[in-house]
């Protein structure tokens, strides 16, 4: 269901740059002391076993942020029993049972955050409990926007989130002095994510020195950027790379940190291109000849993926090219149809349930040009021209679309 407070638009760039939130110098960190701010002094961190494992994450992060800062490492809590002084509470709207308690006894409202996609909510409550005098509330509508509120608080810290991607040193100080009131934020773009592309040689191979490939412990350092940069949707690697294929525990990671998880322009239902060579039997990578090879393969990649995931839609050519010197629309009309009803058929539900995507990279933008449709629940994609000039832009008059639009932009091939 497409909420209100967001446009369903995904914005995917080949370098991540701070996503698409709307904050505005909105403070939790103080500088100076004054009438409005506290410090946080030995705060413990409080999360929610049953929570989300990307909140819980988040929380781990944090404390481990909180020492580069400071030097003093605070403790990590399961449950508020026992706590004193100030504390920290993590957790999300869905899972926390300490947000929903202390929502029963009606010392906080969280009424902004109902029904909002990655929303967040960081304020303090002034004794919340009995031994308690601070509160520094860290609450989410969802298991990304509660993180995304963690990290924002560990960015006003002093943390970057580039601290490890690009050795970006932590702004020491000796205490935490908070500042309160409400800070809140919520995305105006909904997918918001990186592409990994071109990665050979430099990336594969230092990727290969440190981690052993594109694994899980590569991708855990992604997803950590991300969520840092408050992104939440990547394409992986894919240069003589398969995500799903390379490494089993890779989806596992993804859900953990909870990325959403793609494929890229010619690679369709969560299949990466790479992995034709292990299935497809020898045969051609076409529809008219190998047709029942190909739906069994997409079929599989549909099994596999349980994730959260947007399906990508249409097919080109072997190793990204056109499939035919022609505009071959009424062939891409019938993949797209058979590819819905893999979708179909393996989620158990209609098709419009699951969120699609069509890119129109290069010749495929012929087809739209012509005249051919996908569903109105599946997201269009426009892309650059390799050089990071947009070919397409939706018109003003144009009806809106369920599914929305998406944008590529700084893709140099």
């Amino acid at each position: 269901m497409q909420k209100k407070g967001y446009h369903n638009v995904i914005l995917l760039v080949t370098a991540i740059t701070a996503a698409s939130y709307s904050l505005r110098a909105q403070t939790i960190v103080a500088s100076q002391s004054g009438t409005s701010t506290y410090l946080l002094g030995n705060a413990s961190i409080c999360v929610d076993l049953e929570d989300h494992a990307s909140v819980q994450l988040a929380a781990g992060f944090l404390q481990q942020d909180m020492e580069a800062v400071t030097g003093k490492r605070p403790e990590l809590r399961n449950s508020l029993k026992g706590c004193t002084g100030n504390i920290i509470i993590i957790g999300s709207l869905e899972k926390s049972t300490m947000i929903r308690e202390l929502l029963r006894q009606k010392k906080i409202a969280l009424d902004q955050l109902k029904d909002k996609w990655e929303a967040y909510q960081v304020f303090t409550v002034s004794n919340p409990m009995k031994g308690v005098a601070n509160a520094l509330v860290i609450a989410g509508s969802d298991r990304r926007g509660t993180a995304y509120g963690v990290f924002e608080l560990s960015k006003q810290l002093g943390v970057s989130p580039w601290y490890w991607w690009a050795d970006v040193p932590v702004r020491k100080k000796t205490e935490i002095l908070i500042k309160r009131g409400v800070v809140s934020d919520a995305p105006k773009v909904k997918y918001r994510g990186i592409f990994i592309n071109d990665e050979a040689p430099c990336l594969s191979n230092w990727s290969k020195e440190k981690f052993g490939g594109f694994n899980h412990r590569f991708y855990a350092k992604v997803f950590e950027l991300m969520l840092r940069l408050k992104a939440n949707y990547l394409w992986p690697a894919m240069w003589g790379n398969a995500f799903y294929y390379d490494d089993s525990l890779n989806i596992k990671t993804a859900d953990e940190y909870g990325i959403v998880i793609g494929t890229s322009h010619h690679e369709p239902l969560m299949r990466a291109h790479e992995e034709w060579k292990y299935f497809g039997k020898g045969k051609k990578w076409n529809y008219d000849s190998t047709e029942s090879g190909l739906k069994d393969y997409w079929k599989g990649g549909m099994e596999r993926a349980w994730n959260e995931k947007i399906v990508s839609v249409g097919m080109r050519g072997d190793g990204d090219e056109p499939m035919s010197r022609e505009t071959a629309t009424a062939l891409l009309e019938r993949i797209v149809k058979d590819q819905r009803e893999i979708i179909a058929s393996v989620t158990d539900q209609p098709a419009s349930e699951t969120p699609q995507l069509w890119a129109l990279y290069k010749e495929v933008q012929d087809y739209y040009d012509k005249g051919m449709r996908v569903p109105d629940d599946v997201t269009l994609l426009l892309c650059d021209d390799n050089w990071g000039n947009l070919r397409k832009l939706p018109k003003i008059t144009d009806p809106p679309r369920k599914g929305g639009m998406a944008f590529i932009i700084i893709l140099i091939m």
